[in-house]
Parts: C-alpha cells; structure tokens; sequence
C-alpha cells in the first residue's frame, strides 16, 4: 500500500511543472527597439568659418555643437556669431547668446537667453530674450510678443518684435512703448 505525504506532495509537484511550463511558454510582445535621438557628433570650441570667393562673411564660435540625425545643430553653452563688411575685414555685427539652434528644415537659427546684438561701426545694440536669423534672406527678427530694447548713441527705444537687416543697420520695432534719450533712459533705469 502506498502512502501519501503528509504536505500534499502532488499538489505541490504539479504546481511546480505548471509554474516551469509557463516560464517556457513564448511571450506575447517583443521588446521595442530603443531609438536613440541625442546627438551623433559632439564638439566643444568650435569654429566655423562661412566665406564666398575666398572673403569671410560670417564667423560663429560655440563651447559645445551638437549635430543632430535630421542635420539640426544645437549650441546649449552659448554660441557667437560675427558678420563681416563686403572685403571680409571689419566686424559690422555680432549676435551672442546663451542658447543656439540651427533648425535645418526651416534653415533658422533660434537664439535665447540674454541675447545681444551690436553694430559694431554704427554703435547700436539690441538686447531681448530671443531672436531668429534667417541666413537666406539676411534677416534677423524676433516674436511680436518678445520685448526688445534699442540703444542708439543718442537714444533708447523699447518695444515688442522687431525686424532688421543681417547686420543690423536698418530696423523696426514693431510695437514700439517707448523712445528715451540715453541720459533719460538712464536715470530712469531702462
């Protein structure tokens, strides 16, 4: 005669064989792929230099570019862009900016943080939050809601939006709040 275990032995055998047979069993969903989206290349003290015929028009320097799959290039520590006169010798105009992209479908370039334009020989400076550059039509420009202020050797002008020229000689405001000589400017802290 046979006897049974005490702790239910077969219960717990079979248990054990349905617990291992559905470890075994293939599983419903595949792993997704994971798909990267960072930057392919990295650069830190870049220097580009754009010339036509042999005479630079344009100068940009950055800490850091990061170059992107769908061509997008991102400038997260700061990026400097100098304009040249016609013979590629005198500065005209610098953008700086604590933040860059280049937006390669719109052919863009997007700056912000504590963004600064100067007119080198007409000296002129444009400080906002945040401007675009267009490098195919030559102009630089900014949101209709974005303040911006102006100082000309004589004046500060304030406002909202502006559209100019790539080197910053002909511009509009296009909400203006104010205009203030440089001494009344001044004094009152704007």
């Amino acid at each position: 005669m046979r006897k049974r275990a005490p702790w239910g032995g077969g219960t717990v055998a079979g248990l054990g064989l349905a617990l291992l047979l559905a470890g075994c069993q293939a599983k419903d969903k595949e792993a997704k792929p994971v798909v990267y989206t960072g930057p392919l290349v990295e650069t830190e003290n870049v220097l580009t230099l754009l010339s036509d015929s042999a005479r630079l028009h344009i100068r940009l320097t950055s800490p850091l570019e990061q170059r992107f799959e769908n061509s997008d290039i991102l400038y997260p520590k700061g990026v400097t862009v100098t304009f040249y006169d016609k013979p590629g010798k005198q500065v005209i105009n610098t953008l700086v900016a604590k933040w860059g992209k280049f937006d390669n479908a719109k052919q863009l370039y997007i700056m912000r943080g504590a963004v600064k334009v100067a007119n080198v020989p007409e000296q002129q400076t444009l400080d906002t939050e945040e401007l675009f550059y267009n490098r195919a039509q030559q102009k630089i420009y900014t949101d209709s809601a974005t303040f911006v202020r102006i100082q000309t050797p004589t004046e500060v002008l304030t406002g909202n939006g502006m559209t100019a020229n790539q080197d910053f000689s002909r511009y509009g405001i296009l909400q203006p709040k104010g205009v203030f000589s440089l001494s009344e400017a001044q004094r009152l802290g704007q």
